[in-house]
């Protein structure tokens, strides 16, 4: 007997085409493009822990607001830009150019739906300079659409100081924050026994310290520069409780956000 999942009404993968196209024919209709990775998240968590939680927020959020606004979530592209995850092993990567160019062709191609806004998700640190080149490129090629990018956790920025218990420097890759939302959504996927982190210390007075304190200086290292485990940050913070608190300010964030996107795209109010 195969097994019932709970699919959500969201998803674009589980509607017949006339559904898909019924919904982006609304006004104001908008297309989430959740966009992951596939790369080392330390000893402790899965290597889609990217892709897991990206997806997530994008159908959690959806769903909070879909009985009001016509939103569609795809597929989660789960093969970002990772290259400076790569000496760990575990990890798979798109150069920036091939990423672009998938991100630009699901957009040219959802269009054809007739979308009127597409929100590309954003799941990963290293995906953040070619989402936003994505943006600019679909944007200017649909003029008369509404292109927008974000990266999921910056949802978080109202609550985050209130939440954590760790230092600037023990939210980074694999830290208190992911690790929180991992034991709240897939604890069976953390290995608890494994939980390791190195504080993040960027010597640059301008460079990033953590997810919550990006500084303006690029800088580019591999990640085992940072950390012998792979995670960076302080994971043994971590817990379900605060992956609750997290989660639930990133639902109602998004939520607020695609109201705001479908009344900007709404020909009819």
């Amino acid at each position: 007997m195969n097994a019932s999942h709970n699919v959500s009404p969201v998803a674009w993968m589980a509607k017949p085409y006339p559904e898909i196209v019924e919904t982006a024919a609304e006004d104001g209709s908008v297309l989430i493009v959740p966009v992951g990775s596939l790369e080392q998240h330390g000893y402790h968590l899965p290597v889609s822990t990217d892709t897991l939680l990206v997806e997530a927020v994008a159908h959690a959020g959806s769903e909070h607001v879909q009985e009001s606004l016509p939103v569609l979530v795809t597929p989660t592209i789960w093969s970002g830009r990772s290259p400076h995850h790569l000496p760990f092993g575990g990890t798979v990567s798109l150069d920036t150019t091939t990423l672009l160019d998938v991100l630009s062709e699901v957009a040219e191609t959802a269009f054809e739906n007739d979308f009127d806004a597409l929100l590309f998700l954003n799941g990963h640190g290293g995906n953040m300079s070619v989402i936003a080149d994505a943006v600019s490129g679909v944007g200017d090629d649909h003029p008369d659409r509404e292109v927008l990018g974000l990266t999921y956790f910056h949802l978080a920025n109202e609550i985050v100081a209130e939440v954590r218990e760790s230092d600037v420097g023990g939210i980074s890759h694999g830290g208190e924050f992911e690790t929180s939302l991992m034991l709240h959504l897939h604890p069976d996927l953390v290995n608890e026994d494994r939980v390791e982190g190195t504080r993040r210390d960027e010597p640059y007075k301008h460079g990033r310290q953590d997810l919550f304190a990006d500084g303006p200086l690029s800088v580019y290292r591999t990640f085992d520069e940072y950390s012998p485990s792979g995670a960076i940050g302080a994971p043994e913070l971590a817990s379900a409780d605060k992956g609750r608190q997290f989660f639930e300010c990133l639902e109602t964030e998004l939520g607020e956000l695609l109201c705001e996107i479908y009344a900007q795209n709404d020909r009819t109010a």
